[in-house]
């Protein structure tokens, strides 16, 4: 009896909960015409190599290559439950096959997990795994993937503990977030490298606060973002080095139009997926280097054929600077960065649709270069 009643109340629970499995497969082709500074075989594309001359005069970074990849191929599973402490509840897991590093490629890779615990207008509580704060996922440029309009618009996942609340149509969102697959750059045991470690011994986690204003087509909104290493592992003196970024932002739909621009003032943002840095100066001590960007998306939001376009513009504001014993970041020796992304879907409104799109970036080194690359993109959703 005991047995029989203790499985009715296990069935009993199990019914509360509910699981919902989505994903998607996406085969995806792309061509460079020169050598590019990227990740994951270069599908996510930052910007052009610079001038590599050969003997004869020759640049070897020129010169057309191209690729397929079917790496981000995602699965997802959200489980949603009970009420607990007068709190919705619902568990997310998500994975594609990108692997942490360009070494482990088509391996199995932790996206998104977390535990959110939602009491409406009393706020939201968000634990584990989730997008950098940084990244305004309602924003997100709809370019292909990799890319996502990166480095002008951060891209990157965090561990963090999150709370939002809602105040009118204002939401205040305050995010504490920890390190690990994008991970700082300094001096581990006197060698220049990237490792959780700087940020660990800083003991202090990234902390992010947001205000957002939103309305059925239009959303505005602008965040502070701070972040604290320890640039030098081990250091008996414990020395930190804290960068402050802002970014403000905005959507609006007109007809169909989806309409989306974000600006950064990026100091030291690169372990976000976007430009910028520090530097150790002779005298250890620290300082950033600054990027301004700017980015404009443009989107069709329904119909079968939905053409769009994405532009991005970046400015180094410490573009010369050569007064320092180490640099570490991104993008340090370009003095800006320009891109225009033309892109075509046509969708089946089943599931099926096709992407074309072309991506001219500019890199304005001591001598410019450019990258057109072009890319075709199937993806089936489930």
């Amino acid at each position: 009896m005991l047995t029989t009643a203790v499985s009715a109340q296990n069935d009993t629970a199990a019914k509360k909960f509910r699981f919902d499995f989505h994903g998607f497969v996406n085969p995806h082709f792309y061509a460079d015409s020169r050598e590019v500074v990227g990740g994951r075989e270069d599908m996510m594309l930052f910007y052009p190599k610079p001038v590599n001359l050969d003997a004869n005069g020759n640049d070897l970074n020129e010169g057309w290559q191209a690729n397929m990849m079917t790496i981000t191929t995602r699965l997802n599973l959200r489980v949603t439950g009970p009420d607990v402490l007068g709190a919705h509840t619902e568990a997310y897991i998500e994975g594609d096959f990108t692997g942490s590093t360009n070494a482990s490629n088509n391996d199995l890779r932790l996206r998104h997990a977390y535990i959110s615990l939602d009491w409406e207008r009393r706020g939201a509580l968000l634990a584990g795994q989730y997008w950098y704060a940084m990244v305004i996922p309602e924003i997100m440029p709809m370019t292909n993937p990799l890319n996502m309009g990166s480095p002008f618009h951060c891209y990157a996942r965090y561990n963090q503990v999150r709370y939002r609340l809602p105040i009118g149509p204002f939401e205040v969102a305050a995010t504490a977030m920890w390190q690990l697959d994008n991970v700082s750059q300094g001096l581990l045991n006197g060698t220049q490298s990237t490792s959780t470690l700087y940020a660990r011994h800083s003991l202090m986690p990234e902390l992010n606060l947001r205000l957002l204003y939103a309305k059925p087509h239009l959303l505005l909104g602008g965040a502070a973002n701070l972040k604290t290493i320890q640039p030098i592992v081990p250091d008996a003196e414990r020395r930190l080095h804290s960068s402050l970024s802002y970014t403000f932002f905005g959507k609006a739909r007109v007809g169909q139009l989806d309409i989306k621009a974000q600006t950064l003032l990026n100091n030291s943002l690169y372990e976000g997926c976007s430009l910028g840095g520090y530097l150790m100066l002779a005298d250890t001590t620290f300082s950033d280097w600054h990027f301004n960007t700017v980015w404009l998306d443009l989107s069709r939001n329904k119909g079968h054929w939905r053409p769009g376009l994405f532009l991005g513009f970046a400015k180094n504001l410490d573009y010369g600077n050569t007064d320092y014993a180490y640099c570490f970041g991104r993008g340090h020796d370009i003095e800006y960065l320009w891109r225009v992304q033309p892109r075509l879907t046509y969708t089946t409104l089943k599931g099926l649709f096709f992407t074309a799109e072309a991506e001219y970036t500019r890199a304005g080194y001591a001598t410019p270069t450019s990258n057109l690359r072009l890319s075709l993109t199937m993806q089936y959703d489930f």
